[in-house]
């Protein structure tokens, strides 16, 4: 499995997390990893994204309180989330090559998920 998505969990409102998604070495060796949020009702959203030499992006919906950050030598991304809220809630998943277009969205790898749930 290329991608492998750690750290999730239920914490309330206001609290931390921070995942991981590990990137197998001896397969790729992604340019950008992209988090990605699908809520309990399936809708997705490009949380943050970051490319190997450090560019990042974030969505206005976090930013601020989400920090993206790259180990390249570890081949692993991390996603900081700070002051969750309960919106914050569902399945975080992080994918290379994502590509999107209205209604669509492809990617060359993708990990499982794992899941957030945050309580008010």
């Amino acid at each position: 499995v290329p991608l492998v998505e750690s750290g999730g969990g239920a914490v309330q409102a206001g609290q931390s997390l921070t995942l991981a998604c590990a990137a197998s070495a001896y397969t790729y060796t992604p340019d950008v990893i992209t988090w990605v949020h699908q809520t309990p009702d399936k809708r997705r959203e490009r949380v943050t994204h970051i490319y190997a030499n450090g560019t990042t992006y974030y969505a206005d919906s976090v930013r601020g309180r989400f920090t993206v950050s790259r180990d390249n030598v570890e081949n692993t991304v991390y996603l900081q989330m700070d002051s969750l809220k309960p919106e914050d809630t569902g399945l975080y998943f992080c994918a290379a090559g994502l590509k999107t277009s209205p209604g669509a969205w492809a990617w060359d790898f993708r990990g499982q998920g794992t899941q957030v749930t945050v309580s008010a």
